[in-house]
């Protein structure tokens, strides 16, 4: 059995004449007759009745038309959903973000591609730097939008830099460092620290040893497992933060925020994927919107 009986089935179900069928199909008369006569033959039970003013439908044709209306359309929508995947326009993307960094990019990216290619979902997974890696790794993961990652937990993957965006030190409204226009480093070395738990951020500890290279190392007050106690402690004024100049757009006015006057430390801000992992034509096309958006991005 093959569609094609089924296709052939179904139109003389629907006109319930040979002739018109035929002519529909595009097929000789007698040709068409021949094959819905070895479905029936094939099947083992006749599904039409042929009298000299056309046929009519047996209970078990009745059935078995509607069924193959099923599985033709069911057929047709596999082939236009292969077709749309491999253009990028349908799918499922599994797609890890770090909040902070890509506040400015992901948003924009998003709704925009969401606008223009509704029939592609985006599940988004907010996670710290080490588990996008690893959950690309992993392959549960798709694309990261990411800070770049250290060279010793980039192992199997490939990172495309998006953005370059400077750190700022965040403090407390009322803190001695928010009345000065700028800090040095030197002067971070004077106040205790909050930062983010080393398991899960060994990116950013790796930051702070840069930036503190040369100098004695820092107090570190508290660390936290995520940005809103981070924010927190350091409103609290348990100590103050060093964070990326994006990540302060999402803390706002609750904290204060002042340039680093003397390092040129960056956080890089991009796209992550494994070397050996698949994106999909959809992923790729998503990965089109996020550089735009972050061409759009004040540093």
């Amino acid at each position: 059995m093959e569609l094609r009986h089924l296709r052939y089935f179904v139109r003389v179900a629907e006109d319930l004449n040979f002739t018109k069928a035929a002519a529909a199909l595009r097929v000789a008369q007698p040709a068409l007759s021949r094959q819905v006569q070895d479905l029936e033959d094939e099947i083992g039970v006749d599904l039409l009745l042929r009298g000299p003013r056309g046929v009519t439908l047996t209970a078990e044709g009745k059935l078995f038309a509607a069924e193959a209306k099923q599985i033709l359309a069911n057929t047709d929508a596999a082939v236009e959903n292969v077709r749309a995947l491999a253009r990028g326009e349908y799918g499922t993307l599994q797609v890890g973000y770090a909040p902070s960094p890509t506040v400015d990019m992901l948003p924009p990216a998003l709704a925009a591609f969401r606008k223009a290619v509704p029939r592609v979902t985006v599940n988004l997974h907010d996670l710290a730097g080490d588990e996008i890696t690893a959950g690309l790794r992993r392959g549960e993961l798709e694309l990261g939008l990411m800070v770049r990652p250290l060279k010793a937990n980039a192992e199997g993957l490939t990172f495309e830099p998006l953005l370059r965006v400077p750190l700022v030190v965040a403090c407390a409204p009322n803190h001695p460092l928010a009345k000065l226009p700028r800090v040095k480093v030197h002067q971070l070395l004077d106040h205790p620290l909050v930062v983010f738990r080393r398991d899960d951020y060994s990116d950013y500890h790796h930051m702070l040893n840069e930036v503190f290279l040369g100098q004695s190392p820092p107090r570190i007050a508290v660390e936290c497992d995520s940005m809103s106690s981070l924010v927190t402690e350091v409103a609290g004024g348990r100590g103050i933060a060093l964070v990326s100049r994006l990540a302060e757009r999402v803390i706002g006015a609750r904290l204060a925020f002042r340039s680093i006057q003397d390092t040129e430390v960056f956080q890089e801000v991009g796209l992550g994927r494994a070397l050996k992992g698949d994106v999909t034509p959809a992923g790729e096309n998503f990965c089109d919107y996020v550089r735009h958006a972050a061409k759009k991005v004040k540093r």
